[in-house]
Order: structure tokens, then sequence, then C-alpha cells
């Protein structure tokens, strides 16, 4: 499938353009055909004109309507088969099974979206019959439901180019919810972007959903997105990437005349804590599955485990002499792009560089785009005392963090920023005593993890991929899961409205067959 360079303005591409980029090959370094056209200003502003136009159509579509199109969206990906699959090898060095593994996660959560606007109960929908006898006043007829937002930006992110890009969560949460989409793509990987645009943009023809309910913009710099976020119809914003980034748009869009929400998602480090008896009956095998985690994508995933508090009470000696060994022997990794190859390295030699760090292990460097792992040690006075401690590095390093027991943990916990996930590892008598370890911790993160670590999303109904600032810009919401379709809607209430003019879902017949609350019953 020939790649054209052009972003998908609605139903038409865009135009060749003054300002081109390419994509990077990141292990060989070498320029990737072809050139890709920055979306000018008109073209931006065109693209949120056709969203808004789009809005009030695809919003009144069924559920069941918009379902069919996100189904199709997931066909048509997995249509392009190793097509697909090659451009993204190339333009992120990520090996064959995780593309692979990361198409299937990325169809699979359309398809989890579609389901869920098809069985219907997500809108909540509400009824409260009147009753004009009560006293002292008559009761009015109410109904309420959920309602999209309007046109949602979407920024495409740099470690996940399929499941939190173009066609990923935000953008599948966001058409479930009945609100256009318009993705700035990452530049990282335009190829993969545009592939995965023309598929959106096959189903959008397909299904007969409105002209620019999809549209697809390219940009080298932060010009069209910064455009898109201040456009006045925009009414909220998807974002993975960095705190600086995500604190940029944030800003931006609270500046508006409109203030808009940005869903970001920016920095996490994911405390692990190992308390003493899980230490003390199985160090060696904590030390091996955290290794994998710590490895996993090159160390790039948002929920890579950042910081180890361990119990000094116990037998640590296994843990730490396994952890030791593993990393000084790993491979180093090619990561996405230079630029976070040279963060991970600036972030590293950071810490490394400071008085109360020791570096404990670290692999033979290779050069190039490839991350060096390490493994950093400190104390639990010097972690809370040195802020600067808390900062993420992207990649395969890990500080662990020596506690003199529950209570040491349990204060760095409270002290620390908002996180999207905290790990424990122990026994049934270390989990009986560190209760306020986990009270701690829920204040502090999205999600609790017992013997177990963060990476290894699952995607599912219950998964929260979210926590407090600046893990994500509003705690309250997740990335990931069904739940991500409630960042995208607002609720509406309908008082003493005839039954013509009530939504399909509201009308008292309930002709689409949903669940609804009626009176307070659920039927």
């Amino acid at each position: 499938m020939e790649l054209a360079g052009l972003s998908f303005i609605g139903s038409q591409r865009g135009q060749t353009g003054s300002k081109v980029f390419h994509a990077i090959n990141p292990a060989t370094g070498a320029e990737l055909e072809p050139a890709f056209q920055c979306a000018s200003a008109a073209e931006v502003n065109t693209a949120a004109e056709l969203a808004a136009a789009a809005f009030p159509a695809f919003c009144a579509k069924t559920g069941k309507e918009r379902g069919a199109f996100i189904r199709a969206i997931a066909a048509e990906i997995e249509a392009l088969g190793q097509t697909l699959t090659d451009r993204v090898m190339a333009e992120t060095a990520l090996p064959e099974p995780r593309v692979k593994g990361e198409t299937a996660r990325t169809c699979g959560q359309l398809r989890l979206f579609a389901g869920l606007i098809e069985e219907g109960s997500w809108l909540d929908a509400r009824i409260d019959h009147a009753d004009p006898e009560r006293q002292p006043l008559p009761k009015p007829d109410l109904r309420s439901l959920l309602c999209g937002i309007g046109p949602v930006v979407v920024f495409g992110a740099s470690n996940f180019p399929l499941a939190y890009s173009v066609a990923g969560g935000d953008t599948a949460s966001a058409l479930a919810a009945g609100c256009p989409v318009i993705v700035k793509a990452h530049s990282a990987h335009p190829g993969t972007s545009e592939l995965i645009g023309g598929a959106v943009s096959r189903a959008v023809k397909a299904t007969g959903m409105p002209e620019g309910v999809f549209s697809l913009i390219f940009g080298a710099g932060r010009e069209a997105g910064m455009a898109l976020v201040k456009h006045p119809v925009v009414c909220g914003v998807g974002f993975t990437g960095s705190r600086k980034g995500g604190r940029a748009l944030m800003d931006a869009a609270a500046a508006r005349p409109v203030p808009i929400p940005v869903y970001a998602e920016m920095s996490s480090i994911n405390p692990v804590c190992l308390l003493a008896g899980a230490l003390n009956e199985r160090g060696a095998a904590i030390a091996a599955a955290l290794h994998t985690s710590m490895l996993m994508g090159v160390g790039q995933f948002c929920t890579n485990p950042g910081l180890v508090l361990f119990d000094s009470s116990a037998n640590a000696a296994p843990f730490r002499e396994q952890l030791v060994k593993l990393t000084s022997a790993a491979a180093c990794g090619t990561m996405l792009t230079a630029g976070i190859c040279q963060a991970y390295q600036s972030g590293r030699e950071k810490l490394v560089a400071h008085p109360a760090v020791k570096e404990v292990a670290t692999a033979t460097a290779a050069g190039g785009n490839t991350a060096t792992p390490a493994v950093l040690e400190t104390s639990a006075e010097a972690f809370i005392m040195n802020h600067e401690l808390w900062d993420e590095v992207f990649g395969p390093c890990t500080l662990l963090v020596s506690c003199n027991g529950v209570a040491e943990m349990t204060l760095i916990i409270q002290s620390m920023e908002g996180q999207l996930t905290t790990a424990f590892h122990g026994t049934e008598a270390d989990f009986a005593a560190a209760r306020s370890l986990f009270a701690a911790a829920k204040n502090r993160a999205g999600r609790l993890i017992f013997n177990g670590y963060g990476t290894g999303l699952e995607v599912c109904p219950a998964i929260v991929h979210g926590g407090p600032y600046p893990a994500t810009s509003d705690g309250r919401s997740t990335s990931v899961g069904t739940g991500a379709i409630m960042r995208w809607v607002r609720s509406v209430c309908w008082q003493d409205a005839p039954d013509a003019l009530l939504p399909e879902e509201l009308k008292e017949a309930n002709p689409l067959g949903i669940g609804r609350l009626v009176d307070g019953k659920r039927c």
C-alpha cells in the first residue's frame, strides 16, 4: 500500500506544502520515504470546521450505528496485515511480536467500545416521572442521559504507535461517545499513522458516517497541535506524553475564552514495595520478574517500575544479587527515537551523579539509539529529602530505596506525587500488617497491584489507567477501559418534554431496549 504523505482532511487529502519531514528508522538512522507534508493553517481550520459540522449528525447516531462504524475500523486495520507490521517496525524498531500484539490490542479495544455503546446502559439514562399531585409542589417529569461534548483532538503517542495513537484508546472512546476526532499524528511514526488513518477513513465511507467525523493532521512541530487545541469548535483533548508537553496543552486550553478539558497522561515512576516476608521467601524470583518488567519495551512503558522500596530488615541479599546479575548482563535495546534515547541517558546520568545515589548495576553500553539498563540505590532519608530523585527517567532504569520497615515505606508513598500504579509484594502476613501502606497508596495511585507489576496492562471494563497529578491531568479519569468514554460526555436533562421531542433512549416506550433507571429502579 503506497503512502502519500498527506493529511486526511475529512474525506479529502491534504495538499503539498513547503514544510516536509521524514520518519527516521531508529535502529539505522536512515530516513524513510515518503516525505510527509505538514498541514497548513487553512487545512487545520478546515478539519476543525468539518468536525463541528459533523457533530450533530454523528452524535445523533444510535449506539448500534456507531458500534458498526467502530467495528469497521478494527476490520480495516486487521486487513492491513503485514504491510502495517513492517512499517511500524521500520519507524519504531519494535519487534514483530510486540507490533502484532499491539495491533490486536488496538482492534480489541475498538470492539470493546463498540460492544459498550451497542448495549446502551453506559448512557446512564434516568427517568423520574411527574407527580402532579405531590404536595406542597407538583413534581415535574425529569429525564437525563450522557451526551458527547463535541469535537475532540487526540495526540498520537510516541511509545504506542497503535494502541495510543490514531485509532487508539482516546480515539475509540471519543468516537464511541459520539464525538468527531481530529488526530495530530506523532512525527516519529507518520507512515504508521497514515496507514491507520486510511483504515479509519474507509470505515467512515463504508458505514455512511458524516464527513468530518475523522481527520488526521501531519506536522513536525507544535504549530498544528496548538492551533487545534485553541480552535473554538474543539471541546476536549486527549494526550499521552511528557509532563512538559501535557502542561503546555493544559495551559493553552485553560487560557481559551472558553476553556476545555485536557486529559493528559504525563509522568509516573510507579513504586514497587517489597515487604519483608516476600523478600525472605522469594527474593531472587522477585528480582527476575522485576527485571523483566523493567526492560519490557526497553523501559518505554508509562507503567515501568522506576522505583523500588524494599524493607531493609529482611534478607534482601538474594534479591539484590539477582537483580544486579541480570541487569549487568542485559542487552541494550533500541529506543523509539533519538530524542527519547538522549532524554533517558541524560536522566540516568543526572541520577548517577547525585551524591546520595549509588549505581549498583549497569549493562555494557552499545551506542547509537540504545538504552543502557541500570539499577541505582539510595536511602529512604535521601529520597524524601531530595525531590529531584522523584523525576521520571523514561527507560530501563530503576532506583532502589532501602526502607526501615512498612512505616518508612508509608511515609515515602504519602510524600510522593500522583502515580499510575503502585505494586506490593508480600506474604499473607505481610499484607495483614501493611494496611496503612495500602491506604496511603490509594490516595496516590490509580491502580494498586498485589504480587505483580504494572506492565502488561489488561484492557477491560474494570481497568483504571490514570492517577492523581502528574500521572494524569485529572485523576478522576482513565485512558484505558470502557470508563474512558466518560471523559467525552456531559449530562443533559429534559424537563416536562413531550415524548416526541425526547431522544430515543429516554422515550417512554424505550424503543432501543436499553437499561435505564426509572423512578429509582433499574429496569
